[in-house]
């Protein structure tokens, strides 16, 4: 029902007086002029202009995590200042300017107009809100404590962006490189070889073994490039497809990354950092232990800690220790298990999760920073060996014509 309202709603500019005669403008979201009118003097305001926004020129907006996380902290402002939840939709709705993160914030509303929770609206688009913060949601509203635990998720979300960020920073700068390196070996290749192949040719002598294999390259990705782009193209696809499909396959590859040098262990730190910064937040928030872990599984990023995390949850409902469960799976460093042990004994378990997330995140945030200035002279070596073996093996035979001259 709430997908349909929002496919109706469209953007809405106006113009109107208060009681006091003051000029108001703004923005809303609705299914027609009309509802904008009745809208507008449910508020004590009077109409003076409404128009229609035109949608020709715009295309529509991904919602992304990023979103999601704004909405959240706005949300979570908003109910803290006192505002009444239905309000604070409009203004955090009208103040986006992603139309598409609009329209879900205008169907949310309408459903906690139409007397749904704020739990249940969001439950019903499951793409944006997972189950750990509708869970949460459903726990604030239950307690009566909502502005609070809106104001946990907005810090859990930035927190685990955050997170997600730093590993981009530390995969992007190497993965632009090489496709730089590869392009412009590949424009060599093509272009520029074939141009002194027919130079050499004239000469009338052998060449030397390095640049003849260079040209024997050259002719192999002139002829057959087509066959390595469909094959490479191929491999990535069946790659993606198989790790979605597969789950035997995603936890191989999983585990493969996480064996990675240096890679692996940042990937690791952030799996364990996202497991600690989510437990305690389910915990702070009075959730259960064992209802907690399962949330918690699917917030690791990784399928190796997911089904690890879920073993821990059947030992916990079983009577086991977190803090057993957890040292029975091997994943985790001491150091973390002991913390928790420290937080089971004290009944502060969600104050020691929330200092091994700190105190991993920050970890990350290093080995992200110690891996980039490890990279960077590393790739621009490869890059100068690979680019610059290409120039010395063209000139190769330049060079021996001069001796002979």
């Amino acid at each position: 029902m709430a997908q349909t309202i929002a496919a109706k709603q469209h953007p809405f500019t106006w113009e109107a007086k208060d009681l006091r005669g003051t000029r108001i403008r703004g923005k809303t979201m609705a299914a027609n002029e009309a509802a904008v009118r009745a809208s507008l003097r449910r508020q004590g305001l009077v109409p003076t202009r409404i128009r229609k926004k035109s949608n020709l020129f715009q295309t529509k907006q991904k919602i992304t995590t990023q979103d999601i996380a704004i909405f959240s902290r706005q949300l979570a402002t908003m109910m803290s200042a006192g505002i009444p939840l239905v309000q604070a939709f409009d203004i955090v709705g009208m103040g986006h300017d992603n139309q598409s993160m609009q329209k879900l914030i205008m169907a949310i509303k309408a459903d906690v107009e139409g007397g749904a929770t704020l739990a249940e609206s969001l439950g019903k688009h499951p793409v944006y809100f997972d189950d750990l913060f509708v869970n949460l949601v459903n726990a604030g509203e239950q307690s009566g404590a909502l502005e609070t635990l809106l104001d946990k998720i907005a810090t859990y979300k930035e927190k685990t962006e955050a997170i997600k960020k730093k590993i981009k920073k530390a995969l992007t700068y190497p993965t632009a490189v090489v496709a730089v390196a590869i392009i412009v070996t590949a424009i060599l290749l093509i272009y520029v070889i074939p141009t002194f192949e027919s130079l050499f040719e004239s000469f009338g002598a052998d060449l030397p073994a390095f640049t003849r294999m260079v040209v024997d390259l050259s002719l192999f990705v002139r002829t057959k490039g087509w066959a390595i782009v469909i094959v490479g193209g191929s491999a990535i696809a069946a790659l993606i497809y198989f790790k979605k499909r597969s789950r035997k396959f995603a936890h191989f590859l999983d585990r493969t990354m996480l064996k990675l040098p240096l890679i692996g262990e940042i990937l690791r730190k952030a799996a364990i950092a996202r497991y600690a910064r989510t437990l305690s937040t389910m915990f702070a928030a009075g959730v259960p232990l064992v209802e907690a872990l399962e949330s918690v599984a699917g917030a690791t990023g990784n399928i190796v800690f997911q089904e690890a995390v879920l073993d821990i949850r059947e030992e916990v409902s079983t009577g086991q220790r977190l803090q057993r469960a957890m040292e029975a799976t091997e994943l985790f460093p001491n150091m973390v298990v002991q913390m928790v042990a420290v937080g089971e004994e004290s009944g502060s378990l969600d104050d020691m999760c929330a200092k091994v997330a700190d105190f991993y995140e920050s970890e990350v945030d290093a080995a992200v920073d110690n891996l980039s200035s490890l990279l960077e002279p590393a790739i621009m070596a490869i890059l100068g060996v690979l680019v610059g073996g290409l120039v010395v093996a063209m000139y190769l035979p330049i060079f021996k014509l001069g001796a002979v001259i």
